[in-house]
């Protein structure tokens, strides 16, 4: 039997896709609950928890999100939405 490790990275990548489908399927308080859950991940987590939710969990939901027209201001949690601008004003979008 293998022993199935899965990092910070993939384990971002996969709450991220858990949320976009909330989103996708309309089930806007379920997605609130997972951007809830996600800024408490980035306030309390290990470096690497917090470096995998800036960098994959932030950038996935809200790139989805703007793609979609959702306002992102709306939806995310204090913390992640400046961490969402900061990368915003980082990229010069």
């Amino acid at each position: 039997m293998k022993n199935h490790v899965k990092t910070a990275s993939t384990k971002a990548v996969q709450f991220a896709e858990i949320t976009k489908n909330f989103i996708r399927s309309g089930n806007i308080s379920r997605a609130k609950k997972c951007l809830d859950m996600a800024e408490l991940l980035f306030k309390n987590g290990t470096t690497e928890t917090r470096s995998a939710i800036a960098s994959i969990y932030v950038n996935s939901v809200s790139t989805f999100m703007e793609l979609r027209n959702c306002t992102v201001s709306k939806l995310f949690p204090p913390t992640l939405k400046r961490e969402y601008i900061a990368q915003v004003n980082a990229y010069g979008v």
